[in-house]
């Protein structure tokens, strides 16, 4: 379906479609040879935690998890794994600010040894919060992928965010939203109707010679074929 939506690349999601436990090697060479034959690519690996790396409870069992997905994320041929990493505290000082921090540490350097690496997804801070944290790690370079569909909907400026970033977006995922005064939050929108400047966004990051994908996503559409084929059409079109 997604090739014939006029896809290059598909985004796959090692909770519900592709789960690293239970792919074996004979696995791995079937599913890129499924994806040569419909000339696709894998963009990234979706990994959503229940849970972020922010959080106690269950933390090594979900570290353990993420470290699985990186290196299933080598086998078929893509260095992104993508996940929201929890909320990054306010206080640079304080003990949650260097939990999170020691925690990404350790995934950081697993991910150079095995040749992907945990991208963290906008939207739960501001960008410049997000880039303090990831700057506060000398060592290792994270990279991002920005949804400024997302952060919209959390309240955010997704230019904002776009402008403090940019060096480090190694994947856009677009998703779009609108703030719905009357319930006092944002709500996600089809591709193009709402304040995401997908024009903007891809125009900044040609400045920045992006090599990277841009993925679909959509949660919540009445008709997900023909919304999704459409956002492939709007963005092809730029």
């Amino acid at each position: 379906m997604a090739a014939k939506m006029g896809a290059r690349a598909v985004e796959i999601d090692a909770r519900t479609e592709l789960r690293p436990a239970e792919l074996t090697d004979t696995g791995v060479r079937q599913f890129r040879k499924m994806l040569d034959d419909l000339n696709l690519r894998i963009s990234s690996i979706r990994f959503q935690t229940r849970r972020g790396y922010d959080v106690l409870d269950d933390l090594d069992r979900r570290v353990e998890a993420t470290k699985q997905t990186l290196r299933m994320a080598f086998q078929l041929g893509t260095d992104v794994v993508v996940n929201q990493i929890g909320q990054v505290p306010s206080d640079p000082e304080s003990a949650a600010w260097d939990h999170l921090r020691s925690v990404l540490d350790d995934i950081n350097r697993y991910g150079a040894h095995i040749g992907a690496f945990l991208t963290p997804e906008t939207g739960t801070e501001e960008g410049a919060d997000l880039l303090r944290l990831l700057d506060a790690n000398e060592e290792s370079f994270t990279p991002v992928a920005f949804n400024p569909g997302n952060l919209i909907i959390n309240r955010f400026s997704a230019g904002e965010a776009l402008r403090a970033l940019g060096d480090r977006i190694r994947l856009i995922t677009a998703r779009d939203g609108v703030q719905d005064l009357a319930a006092g939050r944002g709500i996600e929108v089809p591709l193009g109707q709402g304040l995401a400047d997908f024009h903007d966004i891809l125009g900044y990051m040609e400045n920045h010679h992006y090599q990277g994908w841009v993925v679909v996503q959509r949660s919540g559409a009445a008709d997900p074929i023909a919304e999704i084929t459409d956002a492939v059409g709007y963005l092809a079109n730029m």
